[in-house]
């Protein structure tokens, strides 16, 4: 008995990438395409195709507790640096990012209304964000100590040269170890922890959005509506209760 071939075509080999690409290189050669144009051309061959962009699942970031924060922050304390402890209480208060913090310049604080221009943010928008007024006499003490020692920006080393991303996620580091954490802290979850909280105490997300730096096509309508001056006096309201 003669056994049944399978119904099924064997798959054939692929050509190899590099070979592909090649191939493909010759038509597109004469368009003198940029980065661009490429991008649109293979958005397009995908759906051509039906080749569906595989996405890793979102991760919920891991928020540190009420109860950990203050316990890092009581490390931070009890280092007695100055300027360490102006840092880490500026993310904490403002839960603006790293890239962002290391950029604020000293005429970029504006003491009286108790708010920090952030320039070039994430999409390269500019945004205001406010601080608690309980921290004003010690963010000025700082910005004046920076003045006489000749500081452009907020955050400098010894040698006037701003903070780096890099220098500022050792310094959260460092704290986190001395404080015994389970759970690394990073300037991130410190910017998480802040929105966590403020959602948490009954602040819509209309009032956070427009100093957190999120933006959404679907809420763009309603938050465009909405000046900071709302947004900063839900802000008062709730942050003397944060855990400091």
């Amino acid at each position: 008995m003669k056994e049944r071939k399978s119904a099924e075509a064997p798959m054939r080999e692929r050509t190899p990438a590099r070979k592909m690409a090649k191939q493909l290189a010759r038509p597109l050669r004469k368009e003198r395409p940029d980065y661009d144009y490429l991008r649109r051309v293979f958005r397009y061959l995908r759906q051509d195709l039906g080749v569906e962009v595989e996405r890793a699942p979102k991760r919920l970031p891991v928020v540190p507790t009420e109860a950990e924060l203050r316990r890092f922050y009581e490390a931070v304390w009890k280092a007695r640096r100055t300027q360490d402890m102006v840092l880490v209480r500026t993310f904490l208060y403002t839960g603006v990012r790293v890239s962002e913090l290391t950029r604020i310049r000293l005429e970029d604080v504006d003491l009286e209304r108790c708010q920090i221009r952030i320039n070039r943010g994430k999409g390269s928008k500019d945004r205001i964000v406010p601080f608690p007024s309980s921290f004003r006499e010690v963010l000025a003490l700082h910005v004046d100590g920076m003045r006489k020692q000749g500081a452009t920006h907020l955050f400098e080393s010894v040698r006037r040269k701003p903070y780096t991303d890099r220098g500022v996620r050792k310094i959260i580091a460092r704290y986190a170890e001395a404080a015994g954490l389970a759970h690394k802290v990073s300037p991130h979850k410190l910017r998480h922890f802040l929105l966590t909280w403020l959602k948490k105490q009954g602040l819509d997300d209309a009032l956070i959005q427009p100093y957190s730096g999120h933006a959404t096509r679907r809420s763009l309508e309603v938050y465009s509506k909405l000046a900071i001056g709302e947004a900063q006096e839900a802000y008062n309201e709730v942050i003397g209760r944060f855990p400091l």
